[in-house]
């Protein structure tokens, strides 16, 4: 039956609102990311995104979204922030045109979010980029292993990555970063020297296989963690010391 229902909402756009405690802001979302989002209510809606927003953002806090997807985080940053800038980046053109179409509609374009085009790693780059097979919230580069809820692969495309440091020559510092990459996160990271080092923004990331070097890795920043949700694929806030 999922699969089915995948299948006849695949590339299906519709527009929700968020909860009202992020202003009931208009989003367009799509099955085809998740199909969560069929759901009723603030059921449609990944309720780990939303406590990390109530949990890290404050008024004028700049906030990056990496790993976007369908902009949920972002919006409910935006309205939380109100005069901080928020940057979504995102590698899939086909949410990132979606991003676009959320951010422009009139109630949100007073926040002005900025959607970057592109994956973030550890270097400047060409890789693949696999779009997975039941859902786009589990799209994947191709040299990390991905999720077990991606299904396979329906396509690979070639997309640019770079360094989240090199964002630093064109965007405000960020006060908050949350990273949710399908297990590139430790990729992400390794792209972060100066923003971990200097900058010392509030982190949530999604946290795959690879865990033990995450911490070692957050460690060596002088990091704390604290779990939002264990498991595989645990969601974690990170904190500077």
């Amino acid at each position: 039956m999922r699969h089915i229902v995948e299948l006849l909402t695949r590339n299906r756009i519709f527009r929700r609102r968020l909860p009202k405690q992020y202003g009931s802001l208009p989003i367009y979302v799509s099955p085809d990311a998740q199909l969560k989002v069929l759901k009723p209510g603030r059921a449609a809606f990944d309720p780990q995104l939303l406590h990390a927003v109530d949990e890290l953002v404050g008024a004028g806090d700049t906030v990056w979204d990496i790993g976007a997807n369908m902009g949920v985080f972002s919006l409910a940053s935006a309205f939380r922030s109100g005069t901080g800038k928020v940057v979504a980046v995102e590698a899939d053109l086909w949410l990132v045109n979606m991003l676009r179409k959320t951010f422009e509609l009139d109630e949100n374009r007073k926040y002005g979010i900025e959607v970057v085009p592109v994956a973030a790693s550890n270097r400047i780059s060409i890789q693949k980029f696999l779009i997975a097979a039941r859902g786009r919230a589990s799209n994947h580069l191709g040299e990390v292993a991905g999720s077990t809820q991606s299904g396979g692969a329906r396509s690979a495309v070639l997309v640019p990555t770079f360094e989240l440091d090199y964002l630093l020559e064109y965007c405000v510092p960020p006060s908050v970063v949350k990273i949710d990459v399908e297990g590139a996160e430790n990729l992400v990271l390794g792209g972060m020297k100066k923003i971990l080092s200097t900058i010392r923004p509030r982190l949530y990331c999604e946290v795959t296989a690879d865990r033990k070097k995450t911490f070692e890795l957050m460690e060596q920043y002088d990091y704390v963690q604290r779990a939002s949700r264990q498991g595989h694929g645990a969601n974690l806030f990170f904190y500077p010391k």
